[in-house]
């Protein structure tokens, strides 16, 4: 398996990039290659001053760089040569199996839809975030940003979504799949959460719990939980908060350390056609090494194949 990274994305790159792909590479088998999409010249510099071996991996070199508050659409059209886009070149002609960047989120997401584009079928893509449960389990939040108003029957889908990578990625047998609204019963919430409670009540495309309340996210209530990017994004800016003020305070615990965005490496943009993660902007090398290990695990599921049938029926 090949496995892209994006060397000039996030605020500590490339060295810290380049740190993490030497850390990926030494825990993957040795039929895997990651394949660095840069400055040529800055990365074998750091190479030699890391004493690493650069012949370990393959290296693509970009003369641009897409930085992280350019437009994303303007940035892909304009800088073709950069590390976003030759790495995206790269995937939609399979020559790498998987990419993952910290760069420029709205670049990545861009350069997903127009490269790979969606899953045929599939409204919108989205984006999902890992949650820790108080029995030692992992469930699934998602849309957690891309799509901050969703349509009903588009969050319909992502509960089809996160019931796959449920079952194919955490390895849950029958994932339960439960809304997030502000009450348990069935009348509770707004418009959007009513509507989308009463598509899901009574369906055989996966085992619908019913709602769960914010403050039970942690629980063992449910594996998926189903919101629209605008509630996702804020329940996860507030995770990554609180779990600051833990570290700050100089609180230890194995619970709260499985907060750490560093654990999990990044997010899995579902719903297109290829594998492709984006990392946290602040990822040091310990994200860059699991958002690495998380491309290569995500892809060797064979989610995307399971989604694409799903679909297609």
């Amino acid at each position: 398996m090949k496995i892209g990274i994006d060397v000039m994305g996030g605020d500590y790159a490339p060295l810290a990039t380049i740190k993490g792909a030497i850390l990926a590479q030494q825990e993957l088998s040795s039929g895997d290659t990651i394949v660095l999409f840069g400055d040529k010249t800055r990365i074998e510099s750091i190479f030699g001053e890391l004493n690493a071996d650069i012949s370990l991996f393959d290296v693509v070199h970009c003369s641009e760089v897409i930085e992280m508050g350019e437009h994303p659409t303007k940035a892909i059209s304009q800088k073709q040569d950069s590390s976003i886009s030759k790495a995206f070149h790269y995937l939609k002609n399979k020559e790498i199996d998987g990419l993952c960047s910290a760069g420029n989120t709205g670049a990545m997401l861009v350069g997903a839809m127009y490269s790979v584009n969606s899953i045929p079928g599939v409204i919108r893509p989205c984006t999902s975030a890992s949650l820790p449960k108080e029995n030692g389990g992992t469930g699934l939040l998602l849309d957690v940003g891309t799509n901050p108003d969703a349509k009903p029957d588009v969050l319909y889908q992502f509960a089809i979504i996160g019931n796959l990578y449920a079952q194919q990625v955490l390895k849950i047998k029958n994932p339960r799949i439960a809304l997030l609204s502000i009450g348990e019963e069935e009348g509770k919430g707004n418009l959007q959460t009513q509507a989308v409670y009463s598509l899901m009540k009574g369906t055989t495309d996966f085992e619908f719990v019913g709602n769960i309340e914010s403050r039970d996210l942690f629980k063992d209530k449910a594996d998926v939980i189903i919101c629209d990017g605008f509630v996702g994004n804020v329940v996860l800016k507030q995770v990554e908060g609180m779990y600051r003020m833990i570290v700050k305070r100089g609180f230890k615990d194995e619970f709260f350390d499985r907060m750490n965005y560093e654990n999990h490496g990044g997010t899995p943009i579902l719903g297109i056609n290829s594998t492709v993660i984006i990392g946290h902007g602040i990822s040091n090398d310990i994200a860059i090494k699991n958002m690495i290990l998380q491309t290569k695990n995500i892809q060797s599921s064979k989610l995307i194949s399971k989604i694409k049938k799903a679909f297609s029926q």
